[in-house]
C-alpha cells in the first residue's frame, strides 16, 4: 500500500504520465481490454512483497484483468503518489494526501517487483462473467484523468481498501459479510505497523510515538485487510455469489528475496524501560558526584537540557498534529502526559547548572516534580478505559527518566543548601 508510512511502489511523475499514456494508446489501439466481453475477462489480485524503502514495507497489491482472447493484462493500482506534486510535502504534513489510480500493462509490474525481489503472488478470482465485466467498467473508469484522484488515509484509505472496496462493490457486498468478527490475534493499526515498520527501528519508533489512541481500536477481518498480505489472507476463506471459493488458484510468481516482516510486532517495552532506567541512574549519579567532578556537572545539565529540550519538540509536534492537521490517527496522543513542552521551563535553569556553585530553584524543582506526577498518571491511567492508548513503552522510558532527573534536581539543590548552613 501506499503512505508516508509506507505503503506500495513509488512512481514518479515522469514514469506516472508516461504509463498512462501507454495505458490509454494500448487501449486505443486494441480496445481488448475495455470493450471484451466478461466471458472473455479473467481478474487476479496481486499481492507483492514488502520493499526496502519505508513506504514499501506494508506491501502493495494491484488488481489485474486480462482479455483471454488477445492476450491484453492489464494492472490497476492505488496509491500513486509523486513528490513533484503542488505542494506535495506542505500537504503531506497537514495530512491532506491526494493520490492517484493508474494502470499499466502487468508485465511491467512483474519486472519491476521480482528486480526488486519482492514477491509477487497471483489469485485467480472466480468471479462470474457480470462481475468481471462490472469490475472493468469500474476500473477503466477509475484511472481516466478525471477520477483518478483520490483523498488518502494510511488506515482507512489506501491501495488495498480500494482493491477490496472494489471487489465487494461488484460482488454486492458478499466479501465485507463474509469478512465479520475480529482479527486472528487482536491486531490494531498500531500493532501492524509496529510489524511491518520492524525492519527500520529507528522509524518505528518515532511513529509508535506518534499514534494515538485511534491507532489501538481492535481489528475485524474487514478493517485488517488495509494490508495486501491480510486481504490475500482473508480472501482464501471467501466464497464467490456462486457459492465456489472465491479463490481459484493461487501461485507465486516471483518468490521473496528480501526479508519478510516478523509474523507480531516486537516487544518495545524493555528496550525502553532499559534506556530509560539508565538515563534516570545517570541523572541521579551525575548530580551526587558534581562536586567532586566537573565533568558530572556539565554532562547532567547539558544532557538535561538536550532531553528536555528534545521532549518539549515531541510534545508540540504531538500538539501540532492534533490541532492543526488532518492526521486522525496522531490526534489526543495520551504521550503528551510524557512529552510535554512545559519541559522547555527547565532548559534555562539546567542550563544554569553547568556553572560551579550553581543551585536549583523551588520553580525549577516544582517543574521537574510536575512532569514526575504527569508520568505517574499516564501509568494510572492505564487502569482506566477512558484512556485507551497502548503506551506503557513510553511511560515505562519516561518514568525513570523524569524521576531520575528530578531527583537529581533536588540533589543539587540540597547539597548546596547543605553546604550554605555548614557555613
Amino acid at each position: 500500500m501506499r503512505d508516508p508510512r509506507n505503503r506500495p511502489a513509488l512512481r514518479t511523475s515522469a514514469l506516472f504520465l508516461l504509463l498512462l499514456c501507454a495505458l490509454f494508446a494500448s487501449l486505443s489501439a486494441y480496445a481488448g481490454i475495455v470493450d471484451a466481453p466478461g466471458a472473455n475477462l479473467r481478474v487476479d489480485l496481486y499481492t507483492y512483497g514488502p520493499g526496502t524503502v519505508y513506504w514499501e514495507r506494508f506491501g502493495h497489491d494491484a488488481l489485474v484483468i486480462t482479455d483471454v482472447a488477445s492476450g491484453q493484462a492489464y494492472a490497476f493500482n492505488y496509491g500513486m503518489f509523486d513528490f513533484n506534486q503542488k505542494d506535495f510535502y506542505i500537504n503531506f504534513a497537514r495530512g491532506i494526501m491526494i493520490y492517484r489510480a493508474a494502470a499499466w500493462p502487468s508485465a511491467d509490474d512483474i519486472q519491476e517487483y521480482s528486480g526488486e525481489g519482492r514477491s509477487i503472488t497471483d489469485q485467480r478470482l472466480n468471479l462470474t462473467p457480470a462481475q468481471r465485466a462490472k469490475l472493468r467498467d469500474f476500473l477503466v473508469w477509475n484511472v481516466q484523468p478525471a477520477n483518478s484522484r483520490y483523498r488518502y488515509r494510511y488506515f482507512r484509505d489506501n491501495c488495498t481498501t480500494r482493491v477490496r472496496d472494489a471487489l465487494d462493490k461488484v460482488m454486492d457486498g458478499a466479501l465485507q459479510r463474509q469478512l465479520t468478527g475480529p482479527a486472528a490475534h487482536g491486531e490494531t493499526y498500531r500493532s501492524e505497523t509496529d510489524r511491518l515498520m520492524s525492519g527500520q527501528p529507528w522509524l518505528m519508533y518515532l511513529l509508535d510515538l506518534g499514534l494515538g489512541p485511534y491507532a489501538d481500536q481492535p481489528l475485524s477481518r474487514w478493517t485488517g485487510a488495509f494490508i495486501p498480505a491480510r486481504l490475500m489472507q482473508e480472501l482464501r476463506s471467501v466464497h464467490g455469489t456462486d457459492g465456489a471459493p472465491l479463490v481459484q488458484s493461487e501461485i507465486v510468481l516471483s518468490p521473496q528475496r528480501l526479508p519478510s516482516p516478523p509474523t507480531s510486532p516486537p516487544d518495545m517495552r524493555w528496550p525502553l524501560l532499559i534506556i530509560g532506567l539508565i538515563l534516570g541512574v545517570a541523572f541521579v549519579a551525575s548530580a551526587w558526584l558534581r562536586d567532586q567532578y566537573e565533568v558530572d556537572r556539565w554532562w547532567f545539565a547539558l544532557v538535561g537540557a538536550l532531553y528536555t529540550l528534545l521532549v518539549g519538540i515531541a510534545g508540540a509536534l504531538m500538539l501540532v498534529l492534533w490541532f492543526a492537521t488532518a492526521h486522525r490517527a496522531a490526534w489526543a496522543n495520551e504521550n503528551l502526559w510524557l512529552f510535554n513542552p512545559i519541559a522547555w521551563l527547565l532548559l534555562p535553569a539546567l542550563l544554569h547548572l553547568r556553572r560551579p556553585g550553581a543551585t536549583a530553584s523551588r520553580f525549577t524543582l516544582a517543574i521537574a516534580g510536575l512532569l514526575v506526577l504527569l508520568s505517574i498518571f499516564a501509568l494510572v491511567s492505564k487502569l482506566s478505559p477512558w484512556f485507551p492508548q497502548h503506551n506503557l513503552p513510553w511511560i515505562l522510558f519516561a518514568l525513570p527518566a523524569w524521576i531520575g532527573l528530578a531527583c537529581g534536581v533536588w540533589l543539587m539543590r540540597e547539597k548546596r543548601l547543605s553546604a550554605n548552613e555548614r557555613k
